[in-house]
């Protein structure tokens, strides 16, 4: 059995490194897209996961795929397409900061009869995020695995990472982001994120909202201040880990995929018997995890192995 099976994007993050001596601005070509993140995050800290998804026939497709694979994460289902592998332009303040902007391309394109159904009944979890949900085939594969999973009682992780510029407006973003919140078991949002899935900026009353929708387990990163959690009515946070910021690129896919590693750990129901104290033990090693990819450059290259956080 998979431990975890994420479905989306895996895409290059031409990320801004800095600039010349004239002032133009350098880029490094890392591996990235948040779903592909999860799966690598997790991977590196002893799950064993699978990504399934759309590269092109490219250069850049040949790249995502020889990673994926050098982190141990099973690619038979990842498709490819006559169209480019998807970029995002990762611009970084001083602060470390992030700008998205993206070049859509072949991660658009998976169809849901491309969709590996094995891959996901075999699984311990399926997760996904929003992005796939923005455009093209991918909605109906993205929606066609979560509501599969869900009825072959496979736990569901969702990240609904907001991104402005692949949305003609936000409130188009809000509907479809929240369309899929039926089949959530997890969710796992930033402190932005909460008003656009819940309509508040509390999180104590916004993941009471998601908990009425029948969301288990509520998860908010805070940044450095750490992450709130709402468990079977119960509330709590675990505060971060403070570093020194390089990029804070994949920082919350490798908060995900850390407590993700650890909810398979548990069994082939990771929720099941899970205790308050259980979960702030589990969110005290994602922060851990995420502070560590804070601390470097880039997405993939700078998640943390298990060696690196025990």
């Amino acid at each position: 059995m998979t431990d975890l099976t994420t479905i989306g994007e895996v895409l290059i993050d031409l990320t801004q490194t800095g600039t010349n001596q004239q002032g133009v601005p350098l880029f490094a070509a890392n591996p990235g897209g948040a779903p592909a993140n999860v799966a690598v995050a997790a991977a590196r800290l002893g799950a064993r996961t699978a990504f399934l998804g759309k590269i092109g026939r490219d250069g850049f497709g040949d790249y995502l795929k020889r990673v994926l694979e050098e982190n141990q994460v099973d690619v038979a289902g990842l498709r490819t397409d006559d169209n480019a592998t998807t970029l995002a332009v990762v611009t970084v303040a001083p602060s470390g900061e992030r700008s998205f902007r993206f070049v859509r391309g072949a991660d658009c394109n998976l169809s849901p009869d491309e969709v590996d159904v094995r891959q996901l009944e075999g699984s311990k979890v399926l997760h996904f995020g929003s992005v796939s949900l923005t455009a093209g085939l991918s909605r109906s594969a993205t929606i066609f695995a979560a509501r599969h999973a869900h009825q072959k009682g496979v736990l569901v992780s969702y990240d609904p990472n907001y991104r402005a510029s692949l949305w003609k407006t936000q409130d188009e973003a809000q509907q479809w982001m929240r369309i899929p919140l039926p089949l959530v078991d997890l969710i796992k949002l930033s402190d932005e994120e909460i008003a656009l899935m819940t309509d508040t900026n509390d999180p104590e009353e916004g993941s009471r909202r998601l908990e009425a929708e029948g969301v288990r387990l509520v998860l908010i990163t805070l940044g450095d201040k750490g992450s709130f959690y709402r468990w079977q009515g119960k509330t709590g946070i675990v505060p971060g880990v403070k570093t020194t910021v390089a990029d804070t690129n994949g920082a919350g896919d490798t908060f995900l995929g850390a407590v993700l590693s650890r909810l398979v750990a548990r069994g082939d129901k990771p929720l099941e018997g899970l205790t308050t104290q259980e979960l702030e033990e589990i969110l005290a090693f994602a922060n851990r995890a995420a502070s560590v990819t804070c601390s470097r450059s880039g997405a993939i290259p700078a998640m943390p192995t298990l060696a690196e956080i025990q």
